[in-house]
């Protein structure tokens, strides 16, 4: 087992919610991360239950199959993230078509791994969703950055209740451009010599300025104003 970092060992382990509708597969992703120090608060095997469940549980990090009986994992996705602010969504599924990962990136989730991935990878894939960053299995950051340009070419729904946009600071704002650029939280922090942890705080000041409520939502601001250009 790996050791975790000396910022991880110093809070509570990361609060896992595992939804797949077959058992076999389920139960061993589950204890696989349960093994990796992640604390597996629930699993849920169709999506009524896998929204009844999270609301309950309230995970960190919602590992979530697409093909779910009862409700699509699109949905599931969609709900939960629109009423459950902190909880991050990992796709875990077979498909690897690009319109199943356009459709999860819009529902809210913050990644996209196939099931192909070996336990090392899931597991780094859930810290990093935990931690905000977007994680894809290898050829599909650059379909979701495109997908994320394909957006804000767009026009978002007026909003004429809002006068104007609120002030961001100068960090906010350099932040903002590095995350429409597609570079990961740990990725900016190097470039601006912070933590990551700092990141994270400016991000989630930024979606409360702008009234936001996710990346996609982020990025497709940022893109919409010109900030990926700067």
């Amino acid at each position: 087992m790996s050791t975790p970092n000396t910022q991880e060992s110093a809070e509570r382990p990361v609060r896992v919610m595992v939804v797949d509708d077959h058992p076999m597969w389920r139960d061993a992703v589950a204890r696989d991360l349960a093994e990796s120090g992640f604390d597996v608060v629930a699993t849920a095997g169709d999506g009524p239950g896998a929204v009844r469940r999270a609301r309950a549980a309230c995970p960190d990090v919602l590992v979530l199959d697409l093909n779910l009986p009862g409700m699509p994992g699109v949905q599931v996705c969609r709900e939960l993230v629109g009423s459950l602010p902190g909880l991050r969504v990992l796709v875990l599924s077979a498909s690897g078509e690009h319109a199943d990962v356009l459709e999860a990136v819009k529902s809210g989730a913050t990644g996209y791994l196939l099931k192909s991935a070996s336990t090392r990878e899931l597991v780094d894939a859930v810290h990093a969703t935990a931690a905000g960053d977007p994680v894809f299995t290898p050829g599909l950051a650059g379909l979701v950055l495109g997908e994320y340009r394909r957006l804000a070419a767009d026009p978002a729904p007026a909003a004429p209740d809002v006068p104007k946009a609120p002030r961001l600071t100068d960090r906010e704002t350099e932040v903002l451009r590095l995350v429409a650029k597609g570079l990961s939280y740990k990725q900016i922090a190097e470039r601006l010599v912070i933590s990551h942890r700092t990141v994270q705080n400016h991000v989630q000041n930024t979606l409360g300025k702008l009234q936001l409520h996710n990346r996609v939502e982020l990025v497709r601001y940022a893109i919409e104003t010109g900030l990926d250009d700067a």
